[in-house]
């Protein structure tokens, strides 16, 4: 079972895409590792600013991978939304939700278990 809400948008999101509160009940794509990831949007199709769109907090979700993620390894947000190996510098705090099922390349969408998570490195 999953955990979905919906959310306004305060700009385009794609599907599948990581997204991060900018207001109050407002989300765009989350594009960095220090952005607190909410969840994985679930609007095939995407979804233009001000419309509303559905956001996998948890649970299992079709994510769009970004790059190349070990089997295992914990994924953050990167560019665009889409999930990216999680690396923080030493001292450095990774926003991260979820790990990786199998390994992942550029383009990849895979089913995995969502859940928000921060790691240091």
């Amino acid at each position: 079972m999953n955990l979905v809400k919906s959310y306004v948008t305060s700009a385009r999101v794609e599907n599948r895409r990581l997204v991060k509160f900018t207001a109050d009940g407002v989300v765009a794509h989350a594009t960095a590792a220090t952005d607190a990831v909410i969840g994985v949007v679930d609007c095939p199709g995407g979804a233009d600013a001000g419309e509303r769109v559905d956001v996998v907090r948890l649970g299992f979700a079709d994510v769009e991978f970004g790059g190349i993620v070990a089997r295992g390894a914990a994924f953050t947000a990167g560019a665009n939304g889409k999930a990216v190996a999680a690396a923080p510098a030493t001292g450095a705090n990774a926003f991260t939700y979820g790990r990786a099922e199998v390994t992942t390349a550029d383009g990849d969408f895979i089913r995995t278990l969502v859940a928000p998570g921060v790691i240091q490195g």
